[in-house]
């Protein structure tokens, strides 16, 4: 079984995390996946926020983007991630743009270890393009081709899943199974 490569954890700049594990990254990158594996794993509960934004919205991210802009939907989203309790822990799926307001950083730094999952743009590209459910529940952030759009919108937030994260694992070709070891193997239960 292949290890993924990681960056070694760094020590929290600011303070102490909470007991839970919260994924990050661009979509594709296996948050839900990863998220729900780890939970089975481990035994607590599982939460993604988008997938909560949408029950409590009633549509989908893409018509929420439709209908009244992203900027609505990135409140909806960080009304949600306050909500969040740190206990009991949990395993917390972000939506991939949640790390471009510092506000959410903050709170989800109060919520557990950050754990981003990173894939190069090329394999975010082919995974959301043979995700079913793109074309009805993925708004475009830019309006470019999918493939310009994730290089595009990409280089501007990995430096901001860099600097909000406590462990980086990539993501491009380990199995859910491998990349749950990968996170435990960094943060155990006893040390989250």
């Amino acid at each position: 079984m292949a290890e993924s490569q990681q960056e070694p954890a760094r020590p929290a700049p600011e303070g102490p995390r909470g007991p839970g594990w919260v994924l990050i990254g661009f979509r594709g990158s296996g948050k839900t996946t990863v998220g729900r594996a780890l939970a089975e794993r481990l035994g607590v509960p599982f939460v993604d926020t988008d997938e909560q934004i949408v029950r409590r919205a009633g549509r989908s991210i893409r018509e929420i983007f439709a209908d009244s802009g992203e900027s609505a939907f990135r409140e909806l989203e960080r009304a949600m991630i306050a909500e969040l309790n740190p206990s009991p822990a949990k395993i917390i799926a972000v939506g991939g743009g949640a790390i471009e307001d510092r506000r959410n950083v903050a709170r989800l730094r109060k919520l557990g270890r950050i754990i981003w999952l990173d894939a190069p743009a090329a394999v975010l590209t082919a995974r959301i393009a043979a995700d079913p459910e793109t074309e009805t529940t993925r708004p475009s952030l830019t309006g470019l081709s999918p493939a310009d759009e994730v290089a595009t919108v990409l280089l501007r937030r990995r430096p901001l899943y860099a600097q909000a994260c406590d462990l980086r694992v990539d993501a491009t070709s380990d199995t859910p199974a491998v990349i749950v070891e990968v996170i435990l193997k960094a943060f155990p239960p006893a040390s989250a």
